[in-house]
């Protein structure tokens, strides 16, 4: 079965300009708007897209400053969310299936809280991380890590400014942790160190400082009474993040959490049958497929 392609270039109140794909058939509603993590990456959820396409049309975009949506000047979590919510005006999408990896659940979660009216469902992937699971996560990553890796990781953080090199090793030492299976997860980290670029580490930081500063954790008692009746959540149960957050969101929440064993921070990746089959159901039953 061949699903149509199609992509677009939207242009926000503020003259940023955010490119879009979808595949599937966009007449269909309500769409799946899936939401990438980073933040200060470009879009790299094609391969769980492709899931469920069939089921209900599938938007992405590149976020702001990210990929194919350049744009330079500040960052707030504010205008993240206007920016959704601009989108779909310009997709004609009254209402839809939001899906968030990592940096994505947080943005899904906000874009709740200022306009539940415009969620179908939502399924947050790998996230959010709420209370100090960065203390659990940095232990977990360092376990993973040989101590010479270690050390190199932290000598190129310090660089002032690296090169092309230096960026893809900094990228793959980071990242090749968040999978269940190290020797494959540094095939993924490396092949994401070249393709997820280049990473807006200005964004990164702005966006990061902004949640440390007012976290989701102290909307969660809002963010529970204005969920849409179908709304999961899904985690890596080898994520180096402590998936024991999830499970404390996830009953802070009420919401079920399905853990997929033997997966990281990418499960797809690992266990691309196990994630293909929850993410369909969750469609189905979300759009009535």
């Amino acid at each position: 079965m061949t699903l149509r392609e199609t992509q677009g270039l939207v242009s926000m109140t503020d003259a940023a300009r955010l490119r879009w794909r979808a595949l599937g058939d966009t007449t269909r509603q309500p769409p799946v708007v899936m939401l990438h993590g980073g933040p200060g990456l470009p879009d790299y959820l094609g391969d769980v897209a492709v899931m469920v396409a069939d089921l209900a049309p599938v938007y992405r975009y590149d976020q702001r400053g990210t990929g194919r949506s350049p744009w330079r000047g500040r960052h707030s979590l504010a205008r993240h969310v206007d920016d959704l919510a601009e989108l779909l005006d310009a997709w004609g999408v009254p209402r839809a299936v939001l899906i968030g990896h990592s940096y994505g659940t947080d943005l899904a979660g906000r874009f709740c809280l200022a306009h539940s009216d415009r969620v179908a469902a939502l399924l947050l992937m790998c996230g959010p991380f709420v209370g100090d699971w960065r203390t659990g996560y940095r232990a977990e990553r360092d376990r993973r890590m040989s101590v010479a890796r270690r050390e190199r990781l932290r000598e190129l953080e310090e660089l002032p400014r690296r090169t092309e090199e230096q960026e893809v090793e900094l990228l793959t030492l980071a990242w090749f942790t968040d999978h269940a299976d190290p020797e494959r997860g540094w095939h993924w980290a490396a092949q994401g160190a070249r393709r997820r670029r280049p990473v807006n580490w200005a964004m990164n930081g702005e966006l990061g400082r902004q949640g440390r500063a007012d976290p989701l954790d102290g909307h969660l008692a809002e963010l529970r009474a204005c969920l849409p009746a179908r709304a999961e959540l899904l985690g890596g149960a080898d994520d180096p993040r402590p998936v024991a957050t999830l499970e404390s969101l996830a009953l802070r929440l009420a919401l079920p959490l399905t853990r997929i064993e033997d997966a990281g921070h990418e499960p797809w990746l690992e266990q691309p049958d196990a994630v293909r089959a929850h993410l369909r159901r969750f469609v189905q039953g979300a759009v009535g497929a």
